[in-house]
Order: structure tokens, then C-alpha cells, then sequence
């Protein structure tokens, strides 16, 4: 694609290069230009000069704070020197766009799962004073509020199921949906009376599509929406959509073992995924979440 992309190429790309240019101090001249499939919320490129190639993701001018977020939150886990992650460049818009550049990994399907647990425990070894972050970010393309808060069950109720139920509300889903929804704002501070939460590094959006490998089998996390909280709400999302296979399961439980009562607040943690799925993509979604909310208050009463 040398020729098409030196005789298309956009103001746009012209600034990305110039910006790579000025944080690695050494031009970068681009020549090809590959588009990358597999997301839903942002294109993706690969940009490549005659000897470096970076991952760029594109989306609307008015996203970049979701890049700006997303490249704070690589660096947190970076700063924890626990797990791969692609190292984040720089970001910024031109015109309509905005755009991130991360480094670029040759990511494959397959490789050590176990070491990925380990991984994520050290990461969750990873702790602050208070709940929460330094900034807001998205989870997928719904804002996630991260004011930060000393008691965890308060930050959850707030920021996460609160928030999630209340833009559910404005989406037309009332009814059942909300009535189940303040029952279990009201009672789920039950569900931690064997647990004191730390507030631990986490991902925040850990599903299989969210983390591969290496060229060397070593495991490479992405796509984070990074928090401080309950490292339980990470591993129950592994456990939601599939895809983390039972090497990877079992050394984290080597590495941490989980607390009395996790089978009943992973359902907790992850019904803020279910929940944020309905806002996102409607009511196919309505069930699981009232199934999930009945089965919670069951376990109260």
C-alpha cells in the first residue's frame, strides 16, 4: 500500500507522524497505512515507516478524552510492572478526528494462560489509599465515573450500579428493571459481611476479547478501564462472557486465593457489565439483568 498511501495521504496522517516524530525523537516518515479490524467503537491502523510500525486508533474529535483516559490507564498498569500492555505513545485530533498511537504487538491466540493469572493477582497487589481514580473513563463508549471514595460499598452503589440504572431510566427501561434495581441498592451491602475489599488495580474491562499474547507466549492485557476497587470485580468478569481458559483460573487462585461469599458478588459485579450492555445495545439484554437482580435478592431473604 506504499504508493496509495503516499498519494492519498491526509493532513490527518501527517500529524500523527509529525507527533510520533517529537515523542520517540526520530522522524517517521509513513508509507503504508493497514486498516485492523475487531473493534466496534474506534477504527484501527497500522502505521508503518521503512523500520517501526505503531497501532493507531481513530474515532470522533470529540472522543479524546477517551483517549486521553485510555493512555493514562495503560500507564497505571505499566507503573505496576505486572502485565503486558501496549506502551502508549501519544494522542491527540486534528480537524474532526481524534486519534491514539500504542506500540504495536503481534498479538496471537494462544499462549501461557497461567502466567496471565499470576499476572493479575500481582496487578491486584497493586493498591491505593481510596476507591476509585484519578480521572473518569468509559466502559466501552458509556462513561464510567471514578470520583474517588474511602468506602467501597458506597462507590458501588454510586458510580457503578446507581449510574448504570439511572441511564437505563433515561433509556426508557423503568418497571421491573428499577424496582428490583433500589431493593438491591438498598440490601447489597449484606453481601460483604466476610470481605474487606482493598482497593486494587484493576482493568476494569476484562473479557476475552481484551487480552492475547505475545510473540513469546507471554501474556498482553488492553482496552482497559482502569479503576481502583474490589479485585473481585475483575476476575467475575473473566468468568462472564468465557474465553479465560482454566489454567489461567486456577493460578490466580494459587497466587489469591478468593473470599468467602465470591460466587454470590461476582453476579453483583458483573450485573454492572449486564446493565451497561443494555444501554449499549438494548433490550436483548433486559432479562439476564432482572434474572441476575432476582437471583441476588434471593440470597438476601
Amino acid at each position: 500500500m506504499k504508493q496509495e498511501f503516499l498519494h492519498t495521504a491526509s493532513s490527518l496522517w501527517a500529524t500523527v507522524a509529525a507527533q510520533i516524530s517529537r515523542h520517540t525523537g526520530q522522524t517517521f516518515v509513513p508509507e503504508s497505512l493497514t486498516p485492523i479490524g475487531g473493534g466496534c467503537i474506534n477504527q484501527t491502523f497500522c502505521i508503518r515507516d521503512h523500520e517501526r510500525q505503531y497501532f493507531v486508533k481513530l474515532n470522533k474529535t470529540g472522543n479524546l478524552a477517551m483517549f486521553e483516559a485510555e493512555a493514562a490507564g495503560l500507564g497505571e498498569i505499566l507503573d505496576s510492572a505486572s502485565l503486558r500492555v501496549p506502551q502508549p505513545l501519544c494522542c491527540g485530533s486534528h480537524h474532526d478526528d481524534a486519534w491514539l498511537v500504542l506500540e504495536f504487538i503481534d498479538l496471537q491466540n494462544r499462549g501461557n494462560a497461567a502466567a496471565l493469572g499470576i499476572g493479575l493477582a500481582n496487578m491486584h497487589r497493586h493498591t491505593a489509599e481510596t476507591f476509585g481514580w484519578i480521572r473518569d473513563n468509559t466502559i466501552g463508549s458509556t462513561p464510567q465515573r471514578n470520583a474517588t471514595a474511602s468506602d467501597w460499598i458506597s462507590f458501588w452503589r454510586q458510580h457503578r450500579l446507581g449510574y448504570q440504572l439511572n441511564l437505563a431510566r433515561k433509556n426508557g427501561h423503568t418497571g421491573s428493571l428499577q424496582s428490583l434495581g433500589e431493593r438491591l441498592l438498598s440490601e447489597f451491602q449484606h453481601f460483604f459481611t466476610d470481605t474487606l475489599p482493598l482497593p486494587s488495580l484493576l482493568h476494569g474491562d476484562l473479557w476475552g476479547g481484551n487480552y492475547a499474547f505475545d510473540q513469546d507466549g507471554q501474556p498482553v492485557i488492553f482496552d482497559p478501564a482502569v479503576y481502583y476497587g474490589d479485585r473481585e470485580a475483575d476476575l467475575a468478569m473473566t468468568e462472564l462472557f468465557g474465553g479465560f481458559p482454566p489454567d489461567f483460573q486456577a493460578a490466580y487462585r494459587d497466587a489469591w486465593p478468593v473470599e468467602t461469599g465470591y460466587a454470590t458478588r461476582k453476579q453483583l459485579y458483573n450485573l454492572y457489565h449486564i446493565l451497561n450492555h443494555l444501554n449499549l445495545f438494548g433490550p436483548q439484554y433486559l432479562s439476564q439483568a432482572e434474572t441476575t437482580m432476582k437471583k441476588l435478592l434471593a440470597e438476601l431473604y
